[in-house]
C-alpha cells in the first residue's frame, strides 16, 4: 500500500535548514535576515518543494491578494481582451483574478457578487447590467461603462468625444450624408454618449445624418430593412456610416455587400471599440480604438486604493482613430 504523501510545513522547512520558524517566517515574508540564514532557508524550500499558503498569508494580513472580475463572457472579443488586461494588471500587483462571466444575467451577477465576498475578495472590478446590483459597503468595488452611484468608481473611455471623432473622420474623408446606427439600451451607461457625440460632430462639420436605433433584443433585420430602403437606383443614399460597436459595424459590412455596395468606395464605415482578429492582428473595420490597457491599469490602480476619497466618480480615457480598410484614407 503506497504511503500517503503530505505537503512540507514551515516546521519541516526550519527543520531541514537547521533554523528557527521565525527565521522561515522572515524569508518567506520577505523580511531582512542574515545572508548566511536566507541561504540556506531558500536552499531547505527548493528540496522539499514547500510551497506558500498565500491565502492563509492573506488572511492573517486582512487580504487574500484576489480581486473578482464581473463581465457577461469571454465570447465576445471586447470583453475577452478587458478580461485579459486586467488580469495582467492584477498580476503585476501580485494579486489573482477571480473570472465570472454572468451571460447577460441580473441574477447570476448578484450570485457571483455574494460569492465573491464569501471568498474574501479584495475587491471587485465589473462591467454588469444589473441596475439594482447590491454590494457590501466594504468591499471596494470598481465599474466599467456603467455608473453605480457616488461612492463606485466607474472607468470608461471617452464615448462623447469617439462620436464626434467618429463624424470628423467622415467629414474629413469627404463624406456628406451618413448614418448613426446602434442597438440600444436601455440601462444609463457612458458608451449612450456616443450617439450625443456623433451628433456634435455631424452638427459641427455640416453633415446630414440619419438615425436608426433599436432596442436591446430586437432582430438584426430591422438595420438591414433601413439600409434597403434607401437604396435608389442600385446606389445607398448614405456616403459615411458609423456603428456604435465594431460587432455591429461587421454585420452592416456584410449586408452592404450583399445589397451590392463596396465597402469603401460607394460607403465608408467607422466602427467603435478597437476589436481586433485573433486579439492582436489587423482591425476588423476602421474604428474608434477603446485603450483597454488603460482602462483595465486604471480600474486595477482604483480598485487597490486605500483611501475612498482618493477615489474619483467617473474618469474617462481618451480615444484614438484606427484604420481598417473600410475608409478611404488619402
Amino acid at each position: 500500500m503506497k504511503k500517503q504523501s503530505f505537503a512540507p510545513t514551515m516546521k519541516d522547512v526550519a527543520k531541514e535548514a537547521g533554523v528557527a520558524l521565525g527565521t522561515v517566517s522572515k524569508v518567506v515574508n520577505g523580511l531582512p535576515v542574515g545572508d548566511s540564514y536566507r541561504v540556506r532557508v531558500e536552499d531547505a524550500i527548493r528540496k522539499l518543494n514547500y510551497q506558500v499558503n498565500s491565502y492563509a498569508q492573506g488572511l492573517k494580513a486582512g487580504k487574500t491578494y484576489t480581486a473578482a472580475l464581473l463581465i457577461p463572457n469571454t465570447i465576445d472579443p471586447f470583453f475577452a481582451a478587458v478580461a485579459y488586461h486586467i488580469n495582467i494588471a492584477l498580476i503585476k500587483r501580485q494579486y489573482r483574478m477571480l473570472l465570472c462571466c454572468t451571460d447577460y444575467d441580473p441574477r447570476q451577477e448578484q450570485e457571483y457578487v455574494v460569492m465573491a465576498q464569501q471568498n474574501k475578495v479584495d475587491g471587485i472590478i465589473g462591467l454588469t447590467y444589473n441596475p439594482g446590483l447590491i454590494v457590501e459597503e466594504n468591499t471596494p468595488f470598481v465599474a466599467i461603462d456603467r455608473p453605480m452611484g457616488p461612492k463606485i468608481p466607474c472607468v470608461a473611455c471617452d464615448n462623447f468625444g469617439g462620436g464626434q471623432l467618429a463624424a470628423e473622420k467622415l467629414a474629413d474623408l469627404g463624406c456628406k450624408h451618413v448614418a448613426f446606427l446602434r442597438v440600444g439600451s436601455s440601462l444609463d451607461n457612458e458608451p449612450n454618449k456616443r450617439k450625443a457625440g456623433f451628433e456634435n460632430g455631424c452638427l459641427s462639420r455640416g453633415l446630414s445624418c440619419e438615425m436608426k436605433i433599436i432596442n436591446d433584443g430586437a432582430p438584426y433585420e430591422e438595420f438591414e430593412t433601413f439600409l434597403s430602403e434607401h437604396i435608389r437606383d442600385g446606389k445607398l443614399a448614405f456616403d459615411g456610416i458609423f456603428c456604435v460597436t465594431d460587432r455591429l459595424a461587421w454585420l452592416v459590412l456584410g449586408t452592404l455587400r450583399r445589397l451590392g455596395q463596396r465597402v469603401p468606395e460607394d460607403v465608408q464605415l467607422i466602427g467603435f471599440d478597437g476589436i481586433r482578429a485573433f486579439g492582436s492582428i489587423d482591425y476588423h473595420c476602421s474604428t474608434i480604438v477603446q485603450p483597454i490597457s488603460d482602462i483595465a491599469e486604471m480600474c486595477v490602480d482604483l480598485l487597490l486604493r486605500e483611501s475612498a476619497l482618493a477615489k474619483p466618480p467617473l474618469v474617462c480615457l481618451p480615444v484614438t482613430y484606427a484604420y481598417g480598410g473600410t475608409t478611404r484614407e488619402p
